[in-house]
């Protein structure tokens, strides 16, 4: 099938349009954790706000979302690092192959999971910063890209249950 010169220019604006949905969400995830990072540095403490609902704390995370799989040993943090990146790679092919909301949802977790992987590679651990509370119960504690990361995943599961659904 030969391209027109119009589908051309259609498939070039969808590739800017994906392209720029992930750069956003790691922009906002680096400027984030930029600024806790800064702000944790120029105050020589890592608590940065309290309130009766969240707390900026900066907490360095080895493990997996929302502190799991925290390891001790250097050749597992590696480990889990390659199996992040296979699973990148695989988000990214599963974008090649969806269309529509279940496609943005794919490219919220490729976002997130860049700004992360950015962080392990760099860093060799993950920033997370964001405390939400009630009284002494804690949630874990995250960052934006786990936000993108959490609702990119929520979305696909809706998506799929509708499906399912309507099938029934």
């Amino acid at each position: 099938m030969r391209e027109t010169p119009q589908m051309s220019d259609y498939l070039n604006k969808r590739l800017i349009i994906n392209l720029f949905t992930v750069i956003i969400i790691f922009s906002v995830d680096r400027i984030s954790k930029f600024y806790v990072i800064s702000q944790s540095e120029k105050n020589l403490s890592y608590d940065l706000f309290e309130s009766k609902f969240l707390n900026i704390n900066l907490v360095w995370n080895e493990g997996i979302a929302f502190g799991l799989l925290s390891f001790d040993k250097v050749y597992l943090y590696n480990l889990l690092t390659i199996s992040i990146i296979v699973l990148i790679i695989i988000i990214f092919f599963m974008i090649l192959k969806n269309r529509g909301l279940k496609k943005y949802s794919l490219l919220m977790v490729l976002g997130g999971a860049l700004g992360n992987l950015y962080d392990r590679i760099y860093f060799k651990a993950v920033p997370d910063f964001i405390d939400f509370h009630i009284g002494n119960f804690h949630w874990f504690i995250f960052n934006v890209s786990d936000i993108f990361i959490s609702l990119g995943v929520l979305f696909l599961i809706s998506l799929e249950l509708i499906k399912n659904k309507k099938e029934k």
